[in-house]
């Protein structure tokens, strides 16, 4: 069926990329009536994954730069913007100041969805309670989509939703910035936690928390808003949504709230009390594992799933690809693959984990800079007794200079995964872990974070391939 909305008007999407959003959009458009352009500043080479995908459709494409017509009233009505692309790009300045609407995928989701949405944002753990919670939700009701800032398009999955349906959207701070703007919100928000990421587009840090924040801005009293109680920048939420509250990770906090113990997950929801075991899995493991199973919980409750449903989802949940992933054991080392800890307060909360389980532990880090402080993920490594190998990056100079500082001797930097692993590897014995846990960005020696954790699985299935030949020789 025709969107009558977009039948007919000339849009602009800007930013294909290669991780799947800017095809999703691409498509919905084409397919609901829009005279479609794509335009991109990677060339067609560096593009032609995603443009094979749109093959047939009737999209035409600017690659290799930007055309200034595409951005004006003469050339555009609509321009979907990339989360990819900033916001204050000179192109989208130049639109708006024509009067051409701005609109990001989620955007058009929000206002064409008919089933009430749940959306989960934070610094760190979105991805893995977004999907716990989709483990949730589908042991109640099979059918609910799991999507967003997890290479997987919402808007690909719209025209199959029914008002039962339910909807959980991983949404990053670049997402909230188009939902602000169109004063759009989830029926049930979550906030996982903020701290230090992605500084880069912001006017510092508290630019960056306000923008994660407006998730919960434009909700109404019958909407929810779940929350991190323990950090003061999340708790500030409270006071800035009309939506109805539920806390986790406090159990002394007033009203709904869901917090873990060691052994079980606790709820005081609707004056009631409730408990599951808590799972034994790494992913769950630790503060932050606690944490994210809490808010999960929490945003199960808050839309409506049975406490049975949310108990099945809890027992069937096996983690989430390259966060905490445990890739391979060989020769006694085991080998974890958390590619997606771009972040250091990610990094940290991976390190605590891992070494309290490894005899040692032996950690790549370091990548591109986001302007993050990388102090604290240095005393970290420091206090672990973790040995380091550096990944070559922008941030790597700074954060090896912090393990100097802190006593730590590294190696590297390393201008491939393959050179950094066999450092990493080269004193580990059984009982030990070797990590793939960078607290930086990807950018230079990778594609993106997914590239790094694929090249990552791939040395280690390597390193596993010869570990026969290695056991039966005799060196």
């Amino acid at each position: 069926m025709t969107d009558n909305h977009f039948t007919g008007k000339r849009v602009t999407v800007m930013g294909l990329g290669i991780l799947g959003g800017g095809v999703g959009v691409a498509r919905y458009l084409a397919e609901h009536g829009a005279i479609v352009t794509v335009t991109d500043g990677k060339d067609a080479d560096a593009l032609q994954t995603s443009i094979d995908q749109l093959a047939g459709l009737p999209i035409t494409f600017h690659l290799g730069g930007h055309e200034p017509r595409d951005f004006t009233a003469g050339g555009a009505d609509i321009v979907v913007r990339n989360p990819g692309v900033p916001r204050r790009s000179p192109w989208l300045q130049a639109a708006r100041a024509e009067g051409v609407s701005i609109e990001m995928e989620m955007s058009i989701f929000f206002r064409g969805c008919v089933a009430p949405i749940l959306g989960v944002t934070g610094t760190k753990g979105k991805t893995t309670v977004s999907t716990l919670i989709g483990e949730m939700l589908r042991q109640w009701k099979p059918e609910t989509l799991l999507a967003g800032n997890m290479g997987i398009s919402a808007l690909g999955e719209l025209d199959r939703l029914t008002p039962e349906t339910p909807v959980v959207l991983e949404l990053s701070s670049w997402q909230l910035e188009a939902l602000d703007e169109h004063m759009l919100g989830p029926h049930v928000a979550v906030l996982t936690n903020i701290s230090e990421d992605h500084l880069n587009p912001y006017d510092g840090y508290e630019d960056y928390a306000r923008t994660k924040r407006t998730i919960g801005h434009h909700l109404g009293p019958d909407d929810f808003v779940v929350y991190n109680a323990c950090q003061a920048d999340t708790r500030r939420i409270a006071h800035e949504t009309r939506a109805r509250l539920v806390s986790f990770g406090d159990r002394t906090a007033a009203g709904d709230a869901v917090w873990a113990d060691d052994e079980r997950i606790h709820a005081r929801w609707q004056g009631t009390m409730l408990s599951w075991l808590r799972p034994d899995h790494l992913s769950l493991a630790g503060e932050t594992g606690a944490a994210n199973a809490s808010a999960a919980v929490a945003a199960a409750l808050a839309y409506g799933a049975p406490p049975d449903a949310i108990g099945a989802g809890l027992r069937g949940f096996r983690g989430v690809p390259n966060r905490l992933e445990e890739v391979g054991v060989v020769d006694g080392v085991t080998y974890i693959n958390d590619t997606s800890a771009t972040a250091p307060a990610a990094a940290i909360a991976t390190i605590g984990v891992l070494a309290a389980r490894a005899n040692r532990l032996h950690l790549i880090a370091g990548g591109a800079d986001k302007q993050s402080n990388l102090t604290p993920l240095a005393a970290a490594i420091a206090a672990s007794g973790a040995t380091v190998s550096l990944l070559d990056g922008s941030a790597t100079a700074s954060l090896g200079a912090l393990l100097n500082e802190h006593g730590v001797v590294s190696q590297g930097p390393f201008g491939s995964m393959a050179e950094a692993l066999a450092a990493a590897r080269r004193d580990a014995v059984a009982g030990d872990t070797v990590a793939l846990s960078p607290g930086c960005a990807s950018f230079g020696i990778f594609r993106n974070e997914f590239d790094r954790g694929e090249q990552f699985r791939a040395e280690v299935r390597r390193v596993a391939a010869a570990a026969p030949m290695k056991a039966g020789s005799h060196e």
